[in-house]
């Protein structure tokens, strides 16, 4: 069995796309069980949050696996493979590893660090578990990322990095309002990860009235009650920008949420004489359509103004502190998988052994009929010790190199010396890594898939 992940998350995917995918908890069990039912998949996970879904799965063959997903997936949101194929990624067997674990420690969350995704990894695995969709392989692979997610929140301050942009881009705001934010009427746009983190820090700095806005109202009441902010609909979005001197928009939505036409709007409204209104765009793809930055009285900040100051930053430097033990992890992990491999071929060459032993003891019962039990038994023992002791160096040897770079080798030289009829994996598990488009977007060629053979 090998390591498939195939999914869709807001780096890919547009949040439409996203909430077609999304299985609600009441789902969670009949899908997987869906994906259990598929010829190539054994083991199945399936995460699915507001910023992503991802299928982390055990198959037995890649383009197998990948055909039986795909179609669990496109049945799930309503539309033909076809249509979701430029949307999803693949990451197989090394790859596979890594990614799981990244989003584990945080590094693939839109707000880097972030420790909201290690509970929902929780969530998954415990109803995997419910489920039985979870095997030997899996059940590793998911507490080992949930040990990594938590060293990595242990021993670095990846926690602060989401923390850190918006910090970052409310020092560049200051800028623009006489150096300091305290008593500045503010407004958050959106209420995900970033959205909190922004109305936490202005709250700190000592802005307000604080204002929060969210296309999910019940989110934006929840969090703005937990700071004494007020909480407004988003059809009143630009009654409210009116009133502020600082916006942090930091929406999932895939257009602008901020339009030109909304912020002139919102500009006509606004006393002539109260300074710029100061817009910081956290979002990735931007909340601030291009055109506003050359309003007169309007300053944006976005993501690309602050890239030079971050690329160096403490997070940065927390995040490749991160990436170091990820790397160390994977490559353990891999160490462990390799060793667990070789374990079918060494059971086979012990099973071997006993029957040749076996043959040879009822040879010898028919040829020396005159040997009584307790002859029989001394012999059958000392034959059995001999042919452990024979193997049990090979054995133990085998096993340390199979957790080397390329061990696998040398269990695929044991099956060989020995004939030895182990199962393997389909040839066409030889593929890339990561399969993606000529443009580096993540792609998968869904014609090219063979049938299932399953239920659809």
């Amino acid at each position: 069995m090998k390591l498939l992940v195939v999914g869709a998350s807001y780096r890919t995917a547009p949040v439409a796309t996203l909430e077609q995918l999304a299985v609600a908890p009441a789902d969670l069990t009949r899908t997987l069980d869906r994906l259990l039912a598929q010829p190539y998949v054994a083991e199945a996970v399936l995460v699915s949050t507001c910023n992503r879904v991802e299928v982390y799965a055990a198959v037995s063959g890649f383009h197998g696996g990948l055909g039986d997903i795909c179609a669990v997936l496109a049945e799930q949101a309503g539309a033909p493979p076809a249509a979701l194929a430029n949307h999803l990624y693949v990451h197989y067997d090394a790859a596979a590893v890594d990614h799981v674990f990244r989003v584990a420690a945080g590094l693939d969350s839109m707000v880097v660090g972030e420790a909201q995704i290690l509970g929902q990894l929780r969530d998954a695995y415990h109803w995997a578990t419910g489920a039985d969709s979870a095997g030997r392989l899996l059940h590793e692979l998911m507490q080992q990322a949930l040990r990594v997610g938590k060293r990595a929140h242990a021993e670095t301050n990846i926690d602060r990095a989401g923390q850190s942009v918006v910090t970052a881009a409310l020092d560049l705001a200051a800028d623009h309002l006489d150096g300091d934010l305290a008593g500045r009427p503010a407004m958050v746009v959106g209420a995900g990860a970033m959205g909190a983190l922004g109305v936490a820090t202005l709250s700190r700095l000592g802005a307000g009235p604080l204002t929060v806005t969210n296309r999910g109202a019940d989110r934006a009441v929840r969090l703005a009650e937990s700071y004494g902010a007020n909480a407004v609909p988003m059809a009143e979005l630009v009654d409210a920008l009116s009133t502020v001197d600082i916006v942090v928009a930091a929406t999932a939505a895939t257009e602008p949420v901020l339009t030109l036409d909304r912020v002139t709007r919102a500009l006509a409204g606004r006393d002539a004489d109260r300074g710029p209104l100061v817009l910081l765009d956290l979002a990735v793809p931007r909340d601030v359509e291009p055109g506003v930055a050359e309003l007169p009285g309007v300053e944006v900040i976005d993501i690309d103004r602050m890239a030079g100051l971050l690329a160096d930053g403490p997070a940065a430097a927390d995040a490749a502190e991160v990436a170091r033990i990820v790397a160390g992890e994977v490559e353990s992990f891999l160490s462990w998988l390799r060793g667990a491999d070789v374990a079918p071929t060494v059971a086979a060459l012990r099973g071997r052994a006993d029957d040749v032993v076996t043959a040879e003891l009822r040879r010898l019962a028919q040829r020396r009929p005159d040997l009584d039990d307790d002859q029989r038994a001394e012999v059958a023992r000392t034959v059995h010790r001999v042919v452990q002791r024979l193997l049990h160096q090979p054995t133990v040897r085998v096993r340390q190199l199979a957790a080397e770079p390329g061990g696998d080798q040398y269990a695929a030289l044991l099956r060989e010396l020995f004939d030895l009829q182990v199962p393997q994996t389909s040839p066409v598990d030889t593929v890339p890594d990561v399969v993606e488009n000529a443009d580096g977007r993540p792609w998968i060629d869904v014609v090219d898939v063979p049938p299932t053979g399953g239920e659809r």
